[in-house]
Protein backbone atom coordinates (compact mmCIF):
# COMPACT_ATOMS: atom_id res chain seq x y z
CA UNK A 1 0.00 0.00 0.00
CA UNK A 2 2.87 2.47 0.74
CA UNK A 3 4.28 1.54 -2.13
CA UNK A 4 1.40 2.34 -4.29
CA UNK A 5 1.08 5.38 -2.25
CA UNK A 6 4.43 6.66 -3.45
CA UNK A 7 3.72 5.84 -6.63
CA UNK A 8 0.87 8.02 -6.86
CA UNK A 9 2.65 11.53 -6.61
CA UNK A 10 -0.92 13.29 -6.00
CA UNK A 11 -1.99 11.30 -2.99
CA UNK A 12 1.66 12.05 -1.88
CA UNK A 13 1.20 15.80 -2.27
CA UNK A 14 -2.60 15.25 -0.98
CA UNK A 15 -0.67 13.84 2.55
CA UNK A 16 1.71 16.20 2.55
CA UNK A 17 -1.29 19.59 2.53
CA UNK A 18 -3.30 17.37 5.09
CA UNK A 19 -0.19 17.21 7.48
CA UNK A 20 0.86 20.90 6.80
CA UNK A 21 -2.58 21.88 7.57
CA UNK A 22 -2.90 20.03 10.54
CA UNK A 23 0.30 21.35 11.91
CA UNK A 24 -0.25 24.79 11.12
CA UNK A 25 -3.89 24.13 13.47
CA UNK A 26 -1.13 22.76 16.02
CA UNK A 27 1.33 24.73 16.41
CA UNK A 28 2.22 28.72 16.47
CA UNK A 29 4.53 31.06 17.12
CA UNK A 30 4.26 33.85 19.59
CA UNK A 31 6.85 37.03 18.79
CA UNK A 32 8.13 38.91 21.34
CA UNK A 33 5.42 42.06 20.77
CA UNK A 34 2.41 39.82 21.00
CA UNK A 35 0.85 38.02 24.11
CA UNK A 36 -1.54 34.96 22.94
CA UNK A 37 -4.65 33.67 24.83
CA UNK A 38 -5.92 30.01 24.10
CA UNK A 39 -9.62 29.96 23.92
CA UNK A 40 -11.16 26.40 24.09
CA UNK A 41 -14.85 26.21 22.98
CA UNK A 42 -14.73 30.69 23.48
CA UNK A 43 -13.56 30.20 27.17
CA UNK A 44 -9.91 31.10 27.83
CA UNK A 45 -8.07 28.86 29.58
CA UNK A 46 -4.31 30.08 29.33
CA UNK A 47 -2.08 33.02 28.12
CA UNK A 48 1.17 32.97 27.12
CA UNK A 49 4.08 35.71 26.38
CA UNK A 50 2.13 37.60 29.33
CA UNK A 51 3.89 41.17 29.48
CA UNK A 52 6.04 41.50 32.84
CA UNK A 53 8.03 44.23 34.39
CA UNK A 54 11.23 43.99 33.99
CA UNK A 55 11.21 41.69 31.41
CA UNK A 56 14.74 40.62 29.47
CA UNK A 57 13.69 39.99 25.58
CA UNK A 58 14.40 36.24 24.71
CA UNK A 59 13.31 35.28 28.25
CA UNK A 60 9.48 36.08 28.22
CA UNK A 61 8.15 33.19 27.26
CA UNK A 62 7.50 33.70 23.04
CA UNK A 63 8.37 31.32 20.71
CA UNK A 64 6.63 27.67 19.81
CA UNK A 65 3.49 26.50 21.34
CA UNK A 66 0.96 23.53 20.44
CA UNK A 67 -2.79 23.78 20.93
CA UNK A 68 -5.59 21.47 20.14
CA UNK A 69 -6.61 21.25 16.51
CA UNK A 70 -9.81 22.42 16.10
CA UNK A 71 -10.82 22.57 19.53
CA UNK A 72 -8.52 25.78 20.76
CA UNK A 73 -8.16 29.31 18.97
CA UNK A 74 -5.48 31.82 19.79
CA UNK A 75 -6.65 35.32 20.33
CA UNK A 76 -3.55 38.01 19.95
CA UNK A 77 -2.92 40.96 21.89
CA UNK A 78 -0.04 43.47 21.40
CA UNK A 79 2.37 44.04 24.13
CA UNK A 80 3.73 47.52 23.24
CA UNK A 81 2.69 50.68 24.72
CA UNK A 82 -0.24 51.93 22.93
CA UNK A 83 -1.84 55.29 22.15
CA UNK A 84 -5.66 56.49 22.41
CA UNK A 85 -6.58 59.99 21.83
CA UNK A 86 -9.51 62.41 22.73
CA UNK A 87 -10.21 65.16 20.75
CA UNK A 88 -12.30 68.10 21.24
CA UNK A 89 -13.64 67.70 24.74
CA UNK A 90 -15.75 70.58 26.74
CA UNK A 91 -14.26 71.22 29.97
CA UNK A 92 -15.17 73.81 32.61
CA UNK A 93 -12.61 75.13 34.95
CA UNK A 94 -13.17 75.84 38.57
CA UNK A 95 -13.31 79.56 37.42
CA UNK A 96 -16.04 79.00 35.03
CA UNK A 97 -13.86 78.66 32.23
CA UNK A 98 -14.77 76.58 28.63
CA UNK A 99 -12.22 74.65 27.38
CA UNK A 100 -11.68 72.77 24.44
CA UNK A 101 -9.29 69.83 25.62
CA UNK A 102 -7.26 67.68 22.99
CA UNK A 103 -5.46 64.81 24.88
CA UNK A 104 -3.79 61.47 24.69
CA UNK A 105 -2.66 58.64 26.56
CA UNK A 106 -0.53 55.95 26.46
CA UNK A 107 -1.08 52.35 27.81
CA UNK A 108 -0.31 48.71 27.89
CA UNK A 109 -2.71 45.26 28.27
CA UNK A 110 -0.63 43.87 30.86
CA UNK A 111 -3.26 41.25 31.27
CA UNK A 112 -4.44 40.03 28.33
CA UNK A 113 -7.16 37.29 29.41
CA UNK A 114 -8.87 40.47 31.65
CA UNK A 115 -8.78 42.54 28.49
CA UNK A 116 -10.45 39.54 25.95
CA UNK A 117 -13.17 38.57 28.69
CA UNK A 118 -13.78 42.23 29.72
CA UNK A 119 -14.25 43.65 26.22
CA UNK A 120 -15.96 39.99 24.99
CA UNK A 121 -13.76 40.27 21.72
CA UNK A 122 -11.86 37.72 20.21
CA UNK A 123 -10.58 40.06 17.37
CA UNK A 124 -8.67 43.78 17.61
CA UNK A 125 -8.86 43.14 21.46
CA UNK A 126 -6.35 46.17 21.64
CA UNK A 127 -8.78 48.60 19.99
CA UNK A 128 -11.58 47.91 21.95
CA UNK A 129 -10.04 48.24 24.93
CA UNK A 130 -9.03 51.87 23.36
CA UNK A 131 -12.79 52.47 23.10
CA UNK A 132 -13.11 51.73 26.84
CA UNK A 133 -10.81 54.08 27.89
CA UNK A 134 -11.69 57.19 25.75
CA UNK A 135 -14.48 57.94 27.75
CA UNK A 136 -12.87 57.72 30.59
CA UNK A 137 -10.11 59.69 29.69
CA UNK A 138 -12.94 62.56 28.91
CA UNK A 139 -14.29 61.88 32.57
CA UNK A 140 -10.94 61.98 34.28
CA UNK A 141 -10.17 65.17 32.38
CA UNK A 142 -13.67 66.63 33.33
CA UNK A 143 -13.07 65.49 37.09
CA UNK A 144 -9.53 66.70 37.46
CA UNK A 145 -9.47 70.17 35.45
CA UNK A 146 -12.81 70.78 36.86
CA UNK A 147 -10.97 71.27 40.41
CA UNK A 148 -8.13 73.93 38.93
CA UNK A 149 -8.56 77.25 37.44
CA UNK A 150 -7.27 77.59 33.98
CA UNK A 151 -4.07 79.46 34.41
CA UNK A 152 -3.03 76.04 36.41
CA UNK A 153 -2.81 74.78 32.98
CA UNK A 154 -0.20 77.20 32.20
CA UNK A 155 2.04 76.91 35.44
CA UNK A 156 4.25 74.24 36.85
CA UNK A 157 0.93 72.89 38.45
CA UNK A 158 0.38 71.12 35.31
CA UNK A 159 2.39 68.35 36.12
CA UNK A 160 0.49 67.55 39.78
CA UNK A 161 -2.67 67.75 37.29
CA UNK A 162 -1.40 65.16 34.88
CA UNK A 163 -0.41 62.57 37.55
CA UNK A 164 -4.05 63.10 39.18
CA UNK A 165 -5.67 62.59 36.06
CA UNK A 166 -3.40 59.64 34.80
CA UNK A 167 -4.01 57.80 38.35
CA UNK A 168 -7.61 58.51 37.70
CA UNK A 169 -7.97 56.37 34.46
CA UNK A 170 -5.53 53.83 35.54
CA UNK A 171 -8.08 52.90 38.41
CA UNK A 172 -10.23 52.34 36.19
CA UNK A 173 -8.30 50.66 33.37
CA UNK A 174 -7.64 47.94 35.54
CA UNK A 175 -10.82 47.04 34.68
CA UNK A 176 -9.86 45.99 31.47
CA UNK A 177 -6.32 44.42 32.09
CA UNK A 178 -4.80 47.46 31.09
CA UNK A 179 -2.19 49.96 32.57
CA UNK A 180 -2.14 53.70 31.68
CA UNK A 181 1.46 54.97 31.78
CA UNK A 182 1.14 58.47 30.52
CA UNK A 183 -1.31 61.19 30.20
CA UNK A 184 -0.63 64.50 27.90
CA UNK A 185 -2.65 67.76 27.23
CA UNK A 186 -1.90 68.34 23.48
CA UNK A 187 -3.37 71.66 23.92
CA UNK A 188 -6.57 73.26 25.92
CA UNK A 189 -8.08 76.16 23.99
CA UNK A 190 -10.86 78.99 24.69
CA UNK A 191 -14.01 78.54 22.36
CA UNK A 192 -13.85 81.02 19.47
CA UNK A 193 -16.34 83.94 19.45
CA UNK A 194 -17.94 86.11 22.27
CA UNK A 195 -17.36 83.31 24.82
CA UNK A 196 -14.10 83.72 24.25
CA UNK A 197 -14.43 87.61 24.84
CA UNK A 198 -16.42 86.80 27.72
CA UNK A 199 -14.14 84.52 29.39
CA UNK A 200 -10.98 87.10 28.36
CA UNK A 201 -13.08 89.74 30.13
CA UNK A 202 -14.06 87.42 33.49
CA UNK A 203 -9.94 87.33 33.47
CA UNK A 204 -9.00 90.88 33.18
CA UNK A 205 -11.39 91.65 36.00
CA UNK A 206 -11.00 88.92 38.30
CA UNK A 207 -6.94 90.25 37.97
CA UNK A 208 -8.14 93.87 38.42
CA UNK A 209 -9.62 92.88 41.61
CA UNK A 210 -6.80 90.68 42.61
CA UNK A 211 -4.29 93.75 42.09
CA UNK A 212 -6.72 96.23 43.35
CA UNK A 213 -6.87 94.18 46.77
CA UNK A 214 -3.15 93.73 46.53
CA UNK A 215 -3.16 97.53 46.60
CA UNK A 216 -5.47 98.21 49.11
CA UNK A 217 -3.81 95.67 51.88
CA UNK A 218 -0.15 97.26 50.80
CA UNK A 219 -1.65 101.18 51.77
CA UNK A 220 -3.09 99.49 54.84
CA UNK A 221 0.11 97.69 55.85
CA UNK A 222 2.13 101.60 54.85
CA UNK A 223 -0.45 103.34 57.33
CA UNK A 224 0.41 100.87 60.33
CA UNK A 225 4.06 101.18 59.69
CA UNK A 226 4.21 104.77 59.40
CA UNK A 227 1.73 105.24 62.36
CA UNK A 228 3.48 102.77 64.20
CA UNK A 229 7.25 105.00 63.62
CA UNK A 230 5.45 108.20 64.27
CA UNK A 231 4.52 106.76 67.62
CA UNK A 232 7.89 105.42 68.16
CA UNK A 233 9.69 108.65 67.16
CA UNK A 234 7.32 110.50 69.69
CA UNK A 235 7.72 108.28 72.09
CA UNK A 236 11.34 108.55 71.93
CA UNK A 237 11.27 112.98 71.36
CA UNK A 238 8.98 113.42 74.83
CA UNK A 239 11.48 110.72 76.57
CA UNK A 240 14.15 112.76 75.77
CA UNK A 241 12.88 116.11 76.31
CA UNK A 242 10.94 115.10 79.37
CA UNK A 243 14.45 114.96 81.04
CA UNK A 244 14.93 118.63 80.54
CA UNK A 245 11.74 121.13 80.00
CA UNK A 246 13.42 123.97 79.89
CA UNK A 247 15.94 122.84 77.34
CA UNK A 248 12.70 121.73 75.32
CA UNK A 249 11.59 124.66 75.77
CA UNK A 250 14.79 126.62 74.19
CA UNK A 251 15.14 124.24 71.86
CA UNK A 252 11.67 124.87 70.05
CA UNK A 253 12.28 128.87 70.28
CA UNK A 254 15.64 128.42 68.35
CA UNK A 255 13.38 126.82 65.47
CA UNK A 256 10.96 128.99 65.75
CA UNK A 257 13.30 131.74 65.54
CA UNK A 258 15.30 130.39 62.80
CA UNK A 259 12.38 129.67 60.89
CA UNK A 260 10.86 133.13 61.61
CA UNK A 261 13.89 135.06 60.61
CA UNK A 262 14.19 133.02 57.60
CA UNK A 263 17.81 131.53 58.30
CA UNK A 264 16.25 128.15 57.18
CA UNK A 265 14.76 129.04 53.96
CA UNK A 266 11.26 130.37 55.37
CA UNK A 267 9.34 133.51 54.16
CA UNK A 268 12.91 135.32 53.35
CA UNK A 269 15.69 133.21 53.28
CA UNK A 270 17.63 136.76 53.36
CA UNK A 271 17.14 137.46 56.33
CA UNK A 272 15.13 140.91 55.98
CA UNK A 273 12.04 140.48 57.92
CA UNK A 274 10.62 143.39 60.14
CA UNK A 275 8.92 142.53 63.24
CA UNK A 276 7.75 145.10 65.36
CA UNK A 277 7.45 143.53 69.28
CA UNK A 278 7.08 145.22 72.15
CA UNK A 279 9.96 144.57 75.06
CA UNK A 280 8.21 142.34 77.08
CA UNK A 281 6.68 140.23 74.64
CA UNK A 282 6.92 136.42 75.47
CA UNK A 283 7.92 135.47 72.43
CA UNK A 284 11.33 136.94 72.73
CA UNK A 285 11.98 135.47 76.30
CA UNK A 286 14.90 133.58 75.58
CA UNK A 287 16.78 136.84 74.19
CA UNK A 288 16.46 138.01 77.68
CA UNK A 289 18.82 135.23 78.81
CA UNK A 290 18.01 132.51 80.98
CA UNK A 291 19.17 134.27 84.32
CA UNK A 292 15.89 136.71 84.11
Amino acid sequence: MNSALLRNPVALAFAALLLAILAAMTFAIVPETRQAVVLRFEKPIYTVNRWRPGEIPGQTGAGLIARVPLFDKIVWVDKRVLDVDLDNTLVLSTDQLRLNVDAFARFRIVNPLRAVTSTGSTSNTEEQVANQLRPLLGTALRNELGKVQFAALLSPERGRVMDAIQASLDRNARRYGAEVVDVRIKHADLPDGSPLESALQRMRTARQQEANTIEAKGQRDAQIVRAEADGTAARIYADAFSKDADFYDFYRAMQSYRHTFGADGGPDPKGSTNLILSPNNSYLREFEGRSR
